[in-house]
């Protein structure tokens, strides 16, 4: 559920008010209704209405934190340079929960390379997870297209089949 912000138009004034909104799957894709018209509200309100019948808000996956509210004109939004990042973002924070980028720079050591080598690591482990193919595939197509290179600071370019191979030993 989530507070969403409508306005309407009575004797020539505009006027805003809250609604509790819920989302649904159904087979056409997800909808959204009505729950509730909450009419007018300041800001302590909608802290109100967020801490008692918002306590189903999805928190993030390991960490505790309080979510912030802030009012976007949708009409203005625009997507650019649009990835799939879901699996990489999951497969570094399951990554990070296990230690493995601490074991990783502890096991290997750190030369004169451009990306380390313990980060190549990674970038096969989670690449690995996300997409199980070959480490060619993983280099030519999944991590160019994926959002782990951006999630990890790799730059596409610095990934390459050679040194994905050299990874493994």
């Amino acid at each position: 559920m989530y507070l969403r912000r409508c306005f309407r138009n009575k004797d020539g004034k505009r006027h805003a008010y809250w609604a509790l909104v819920e989302s649904y799957r159904t087979e056409r894709g997800p909808r959204q209704r009505v729950v509730s018209y909450l009419g007018e509200m300041d800001a302590a309100g909608r802290i109100g209405v967020k801490a008692g019948a918002l306590a189903t808000h999805q928190h993030s996956l390991f960490d505790d934190i309080a979510p912030e509210w802030i009012e976007v004109d949708i009409k203005s939004v625009t997507i650019e340079h649009k990835q799939a990042f879901g699996g990489a973002w999951l497969g570094l924070e399951l990554c990070r929960a296990l230690g493995l980028p601490e074991f990783y720079t502890q096991v290997m050591g750190r030369g004169r390379e451009q990306i380390p080598w313990p980060l190549m690591a990674l970038v096969l482990v989670i690449g690995r997870l996300g997409d199980p193919s070959s480490e060619l595939h993983l280099a030519e197509h999944s991590f160019a297209t994926g959002a782990l290179g951006e999630l990890l600071g790799v730059p596409v370019g610095k990934v390459n089949d050679d040194r994905l191979y050299r990874a493994l030993d």
